[in-house]
């Protein structure tokens, strides 16, 4: 079903209240008009093409996940997790070849003719 849920999204996230919900639909809508922009011509993202597949499951996956990623960024703007423990801190990479690979973008797209 396209787009991904909310639901979706903070299940992934083990989120179980409603607090930040605002921000969660936020970085969705963000995603998802990020892989429709992207995909444009390739999947059938309103329903109303018929010579476009409807997005698959590592679309919406890729989708749900490339949320998360924006979730994580808006807690660390400067692209920080801290730790805490014995290793320090670590950088939030801007850049996940996993997501990009399940949609099919970056140095995973598809060539164009």
């Amino acid at each position: 079903m396209w787009p991904p849920q909310l639901s979706a999204l903070k299940e992934r996230l083990k989120v179980t209240d409603s607090r930040d919900d605002v921000v969660l639909a936020r970085d969705l809508a963000a995603a998802v008009a990020y892989v429709q922009r992207e995909l444009s011509g390739d999947f059938d993202f309103s329903g109303d093409d018929d010579d476009l597949p409807a997005p698959d499951a590592d679309v919406h996956e890729g989708t749900v996940r490339y949320a998360m990623r924006l979730h994580s960024r808006t807690r660390s703007p400067d692209g920080l997790v801290i730790d805490g423990g014995e290793l320090g801190s670590a950088r939030v990479p801007t850049v996940d070849a996993d997501i990009e690979r399940l949609l099919g973008v970056g140095r995973f797209r598809r060539p164009m003719v």
